[in-house]
């Protein structure tokens, strides 16, 4: 029933988004400010038992609920799960932004293009300005910042609703990644070990599916070039798991992503098998990030999303057989 869940509730979302002033979001955004008024008191291990007291009752409740509405009714049990993957799960949830400045550069709107995406980066940099980024700079933070949120609003709460009975792996993943956004967000806490805690915590959670993410986009896209810049570009982020992300995305598009001199790609080269795992090949600059690319970033997204859906209805199919 996984894979029905998943196709219910991405068509859901697809067709009404959820709206980001919602009761669900504001109850658990009142939740973890109360977790942390209370519990943070400056020590790491405050930090780990907030995060405990945040993200496993919440994930357990989801499990619990869903277990006692199966043993009602199956169905009952299927409706549960597409309700909470409907609010963990879904390109709307982001796509906005990414549409918005597609729209704007197609009509030559630049100024709209930066508002947008000033608007969408400040969610996580406060300070970020994009006054004097000119196209090619926008199309490029927009990809990178398309690539992260696919991740993260799609593929790391599909990878963990797979591992995981029910719904409950979806609302870690979602929960988690919320944990490290919402106790480092002000001045107060980013650096401090309260907020550290969170962010180390999901970093455990993402470190196998940021990976399966990146494999995904090899696989769908420039296979070569994706593990290349994976091996060898990844690690100049400051957030590593971000730089996964990107390193394989920029890869697989053959798009230069990062700073100007961050990625080099490589073409034709003599050993395609010890080229892609990082011994010396041609180098080549990747090609310029351009609407083109914002469109080819889609495509990839989408081709990434059909690979696991299709492996995952082979897994179903093949539980049923045996």
């Amino acid at each position: 029933m996984g894979f029905f869940s998943l196709i219910v509730a991405l068509l859901l979302e697809q067709a009404r988004p959820l709206q980001a002033a919602n009761p669900v979001y504001a109850a658990v955004r009142a939740y973890a400010d109360l977790v942390e008024r209370n519990f943070n008191a400056g020590e790491k291990q405050h930090g780990i038992i907030g995060w405990l007291v945040t993200a496993l009752p919440l994930t357990l409740a989801s499990w619990g609920l869903f277990e006692l509405l199966s043993l009602m009714h199956p169905v009952l049990g299927v409706a549960w799960t597409v309700l909470v993957l409907y609010a963990t799960l879904g390109f709307r949830q982001f796509s906005h932004h990414f549409t918005d400045i597609q729209l704007a550069l197609a009509n030559n709107d630049l100024d709209e293009a930066r508002r947008v995406l000033e608007q969408w980066k400040r969610a996580e940099q406060p300070d970020f300005s994009a006054a004097e980024l000119d196209q090619a700079e926008v199309c490029r933070l927009a990809i990178e910042e398309a690539l992260v949120a696919s991740h993260r609003h799609v593929f790391g709460v599909f990878f963990w609703f797979v591992l995981l009975p029910g719904p409950a792996g979806a609302v870690l993943y979602r929960l988690s990644d919320y944990i490290a956004r919402k106790w480092n967000e002000s001045d107060a806490l980013r650096g401090e070990p309260f907020g550290l805690v969170g962010r180390r915590a999901f970093e455990l959670v993402d470190w196998l599916p940021v990976r399966l993410t990146a494999i995904g986009f090899a696989v769908v896209g420039n296979f070569e070039d994706a593990v290349f810049c994976w091996r060898n570009n990844a690690a100049q982020w400051v957030d590593a798991q971000r730089g996964i992300i990107i390193a394989a995305g920029a890869g697989a598009l053959g798009v230069r992503l990062g700073e100007p001199q961050n990625l080099i790609l490589v073409t034709e080269p003599s050993d395609p098998l010890g080229d892609a795992l990082g011994s010396p090949g041609e180098p080549l600059q990747g090609v310029e990030a351009s609407p083109a690319a914002l469109r080819s970033t889609v495509g990839l997204v989408w081709r990434s999303l059909v690979l696991w859906m299709v492996l995952l209805l082979l897994l179903s199919v093949a539980g049923l057989i045996g």
